[in-house]
Order: C-alpha cells, then sequence, then structure tokens
C-alpha cells in the first residue's frame, strides 16, 4: 500500500519516534502521543479503542497510524491518566479534609462515568519528550461510541492572542472594543464548535483588562484561558505591573457546585463585567438579560451562525407569549452579535470568516424588535456602514483568493443571491 503523501509540516520519521508499545501505562502513552504532535500545530487528539489516534491541526484531520493501534485497555488507561491529572481548586476550600487518593479519585470517576455514560473536564498538561516539554492544559471529554470508550483531548493554549491577529478587520476590532467598554448591554460571540469563539472572547477580555479598572467575572466549563494578574509594564519594556482590572475566573465542577449556582451568584459578586462561556438555556438567557438590565457589561456565546440565526435560537427558548417582550429587551440591551467560523483556506490553512452586527442606530434597534415579523430588516441593516454581513465577508476571502468557489459555495447564506462575485 503505498504511503499517503505527506503535508507540511512533515511528519516525523516513525524509526525517529516512540511508538505503542503493549503493557505501556496510560502516561507512556500520552508521552508517545504527545511527542509525536510536538510543533504540528495540533489543537485536538481523538484516542479510540480499537483505532489508531487521530489529531486535528490547520491543515485538518489526520491520523497517526504509523504509532499503532490502542487496545481497550490502551484507552481505559489514558482516561485514568487524564483523571489522574483533572485539575482541582488549588485553594484549599471546598474540597475533603484530607488529600483524595489517586485510587479513590478514579474509582469515583468511573461511577460517574458509567452512570453518565460521558466525561467532561479540565486536566493539567502532559509532560512528553523525555520530561523535557509539557503540554498546555487540557480539556477531556470521555465517552462511549460503537468502537467502545473514546476519549478527545483538547489542547488549551497558554497565550492570548492580541485581537490583530485573528483575521478580523481593523475597524470591526475598533467596534469590538468600543463595544466592551460600554458600561451596561449585551454583547454576543456565536458560532459552531471549533469555531474559535472562546479565542475572541479571550482576547476581548484580554484587552479590556489591561485598559480598564473594572471587575469580571467569568462563569466558564471549563476555564480555557487564564488572565494573570500582571501584564507588560505600559511604560518600562521587560517590566510587569499590576493589570488596572481584577478577573475572577470560575470553574464548574472545580469552584462552582453547577452552571445553575454560577448564574444565581454572578450578581453578588459586584461584578462590572460577566462572561458566560455558553448560553445554555432559557435560565442563562433570562440572567444575560437581567445582568445587562441592571448596569452589567456580558458577554457569552451561542452555537449559532448569523445574527439572524441567533436572534431565532433566542426565541425558541421562551414560549411564544414571550416574544415581543423579550424582542424588546434585545433591542435595548443588544450591543453586538459577532458570528464567525473557521475555513479551510486555498493553501490549506484555517481562515477565519465572520458576520458583524452593532446595534447602534434606530434602524438596528427596529429591525431587532420587529424580528417577529420577519427577518428581512435585520439582513438589510447588516449590509449597512459599519456592519459585515456573512456572505459579503465570503466574497471578499474568494476575490482575494483566499478561499476557492466551492468553500464559497458551501458557506454561504443567502443561496437564492444571484450577484455575482
Amino acid at each position: 500500500m503505498s504511503a499517503a503523501p505527506q503535508r507540511s509540516p512533515a511528519l516525523p520519521q516513525a524509526q525517529q519516534l516512540r511508538v505503542f508499545q503493549p503493557g505501556m501505562s496510560g502516561l507512556e502513552l500520552l508521552s508517545v502521543a504527545f511527542e509525536a504532535c510536538d510543533g504540528r500545530g495540533v489543537s485536538d487528539i481523538q484516542f479510540r479503542s480499537k483505532r489508531p489516534i487521530y489529531i486535528e491541526t490547520n491543515e485538518g484531520m489526520e491520523c497517526l497510524d504509523f504509532l499503532g493501534f490502542l487496545s481497550d485497555q490502551d484507552v481505559l488507561e489514558v482516561y485514568k491518566e487524564f483523571v489522574r491529572r483533572q485539575e482541582e481548586s488549588g485553594h484549599g476550600f471546598g474540597g475533603a479534609a484530607q488529600p483524595t487518593r489517586e485510587d479513590d479519585k478514579i474509582v469515583r470517576a468511573l461511577q460517574r462515568f458509567h452512570e453518565a455514560r460521558v466525561d467532561d473536564f479540565s486536566a493539567d498538561g502532559v509532560q512528553y519528550a523525555n520530561n523535557t516539554k509539557i503540554s498546555g492544559r487540557l480539556r477531556i471529554q470521555a465517552h462511549l461510541s460503537a468502537s467502545g470508550l473514546g476519549i478527545t483531548c483538547r489542547i488549551l493554549s497558554d497565550v492570548i492572542p492580541p485581537l490583530d491577529v485573528l483575521g478580523i478587520d481593523p475597524d470591526t476590532t475598533e467596534s469590538l472594543k468600543r463595544a466592551v467598554l460600554r458600561r451596561a448591554g449585551l454583547c454576543l460571540v456565536t458560532g459552531p464548535t471549533g469555531s474559535g469563539k472562546s479565542t475572541t472572547l479571550a482576547s476581548l477580555i484580554d484587552w479590556l483588562r489591561k485598559t480598564e479598572p473594572k471587575h469580571i467575572v467569568t462563569i466558564e466549563d471549563p476555564v480555557e484561558y487564564r488572565y494573570p494578574a500582571d501584564m507588560e509594564h505600559p511604560n518600562y519594556p521587560d517590566h510587569r505591573a499590576m493589570a488596572p482590572c481584577i478577573v475572577t475566573q470560575q470553574e464548574v465542577g472545580r469552584d462552582l457546585a453547577s452552571f445553575r449556582q454560577g448564574l444565581k451568584d454572578v450578581l453578588r459578586k459586584a461584578p462590572h463585567v460577566i462572561l458566560l462561556g455558553e448560553i445554555r438555556d432559557r435560565d442563562a438567557m433570562d440572567t444575560c438579560l437581567e445582568a445587562a438590565q441592571t448596569g452589567h457589561l456580558v458577554l457569552s456565546t451561542l452555537h449559532t451562525t448569523g445574527a439572524v440565526k441567533t436572534m431565532g435560537r433566542i426565541l425558541e427558548m421562551y414560549p411564544h407569549e414571550k416574544t415581543s417582550a423579550i424582542l424588546n429587551r434585545l433591542s435595548e440591551m443588544m450591543i453586538f452579535i459577532h458570528s464567525q467560523g473557521l475555513l479551510k483556506g486555498k493553501d490549506g490553512k484555517r481562515v477565519l470568516t465572520y458576520e458583524f452586527l452593532q446595534n447602534n442606530d434606530d434602524a438596528v434597534a427596529s429591525a431587532i424588535a420587529n424580528y417577529a415579523a420577519g427577518s428581512n430588516s435585520l439582513e438589510d441593516v447588516i449590509r449597512r456602514a459599519g456592519n459585515i454581513s456573512w456572505d459579503d465577508n465570503l466574497a471578499n476571502l474568494l476575490k482575494r483568493g483566499i478561499i476557492d468557489e466551492d468553500t464559497f459555495e458551501a458557506t454561504r447564506m443567502n443561496r437564492n443571491d444571484e450577484d455575482e462575485i
């Protein structure tokens, strides 16, 4: 069987790497996996019983079958090792009086997994390459499928990228910055899983914490980016200074018993800015609107693409008789909807595309308030100056030769638009 063509950066030669061996511990298996991923820009690693591992990079999904296949026991050992590395509160409160034995921790995790058939948590990074390197923190989901036990491992970056390197237009970046300086309102960053929503929000929060003397409270499941208390000194290179902002980060399962508890308690922490990792249901949406109406700036995410679908998803959370009241509240409190996605560019690398709607005049507010009568008005205001429609941004990427025609056709929203590109 002929070998698949290699991509850049080239895969390491198999003989230069350790490979999976029978009887390896979970830590040894992970060390082998991370060593093979080193330097390849890997965002996710997929472990499956009776399968080789697959990785996700900027170039898409790749199979690392040269490492060998994982047995049922191998994947179980990997899961146990992740459980051992599961992040727990480091502050000494809210846990057991005595340190938890590893065996007890694993037993409880297995019981929890057998009951729920899924386990989500964050974990400390893994050392590899003869203990000379360590991965970033990890977000883990263990689950079951036709092949047996499976684990999805997302590698969380320890570095928050600045807004100007995300691929967002400079004018839109400035609009986003101005928006998060507002005293109160609702800011939504939307898109499918893996579209970079968390990174965009983290970049906004990181810019804000270095700029304004505010209290930011985050409720996340799990915490993906950590915000340090200090920052680069604005006047003295190579020196650090305390940031003007204090950030209180809370993780569900570690610092909070439940997401619902975090929603209930967040306003009692006297925040100026609230970040909810995701609006999951009506309770979360109600909390966002209540906080925005009582003088807080709220940032959160939804798994929707485009402003029109975002409005529709919000209304789905409420009974029909509440539609008018919710739309009126949104027309008053919504600051922006920034919807984004990651596409495969012509060079094989991922490209950011997005739609941006800011509620900055009466026409936009009216279109939101009257959304129930039809989405045409909202679609019209998205095309106005200062806003960027999804299809217009795609067309721009196509004209610049960054994406191809197939990608444009597969991801455009308005398929009745016959305008020439």
